[in-house]
């Protein structure tokens, strides 16, 4: 469907990333980090459990990261901790600032196939990053973004050892400015007064979902960047198990 993260500049208001194509800077959230001193006041969402980062508060103390699965064309995925940065990729238009504080996007009313996406925030020396802030939005099941209102969005910070979840659903593909866009999780990650890192997070080639073909709409999709594919396991009973590590930069 054309409700694009690129489709339309004027999709949505509020301020946009550096990263973004107009070149603009800042949203609210991003200057309110900024202008925080020593660290942020952390949020305890129901971050989970890395596997370098052990269990997270209030997460379940079951839950560990996925562990790689074989695909049937091999694939970058996210290492521990390469030291490199994560790559960056476009914001789109459809960004909202105030999203809620949340880990959990499985509100009333969201179907799809369900996602635990979970991993640690590293610097480049491969420290954890404890209270980073990570933004998460995405379009549902049908290839639509909810621009009224913050269904699939949504704020957390890592805890005390770096670590986040985030319980969602797997997007589906859409039509926008840059043709046929393959499914993919929108992120920001920022450590207290450092620089934001505006990327996008992709599916293997052999996801199962919605009927779609993930391998040929990751290869038509010229966004892509196989260093930010998410590390899958399942589907188990209906459910995939991811994980992704950022690394990024903490100095401006």
């Amino acid at each position: 469907m054309r409700y694009a993260d690129e489709l339309s500049q004027g999709a949505a208001s509020g301020p946009v990333s550096p990263t973004r194509e107009g070149g603009e800077h800042g949203s609210s959230r991003r200057s309110f980090i900024r202008s925080t001193s020593a660290g942020v006041t952390s949020v305890a969402l129901g971050v989970g459990v890395a596997a370098a980062a052990g269990p997270a508060a209030g997460a379940a103390e079951s839950h560990r990261p996925a562990t790689a699965r074989r695909a049937a064309v091999p694939l970058a995925v996210t290492p521990a901790c390469s030291g490199h940065e994560t790559p960056e990729s476009i914001e789109g238009p459809l960004f909202k600032p105030n999203s809620p504080a949340r880990g959990d996007l499985i509100t009333p009313g969201i179907r799809g196939v369900r996602l635990d996406l979970s991993g640690v925030v590293y610097d480049t020396s491969c420290k954890p990053l404890p209270e980073t802030l990570i933004e998460f939005w995405q379009c549902d099941e049908n290839g639509d973004y909810d621009t009224s209102g913050f269904s699939l969005r949504g704020h957390q910070y890592t805890d005390s050892r770096g670590a986040y979840l985030l319980r969602t659903i797997v997007p589906r593909d859409y039509w926008g400015r840059w043709g046929q866009r393959a499914p993919h999780i929108h992120t920001q990650v920022q450590a207290s007064g450092g620089p934001v890192l505006v990327t996008q997070l992709y599916f293997p080639d052999d996801t199962q979902a919605y009927g779609r073909d993930f391998a040929a709409l990751n290869a038509a999709d010229r966004l892509l960047n196989r260093a930010c594919t998410i590390n899958l396991t399942g589907p188990a009973d209906g459910r995939y198990t991811g994980t992704f590590h950022f690394v990024i930069t903490t100095k401006v």
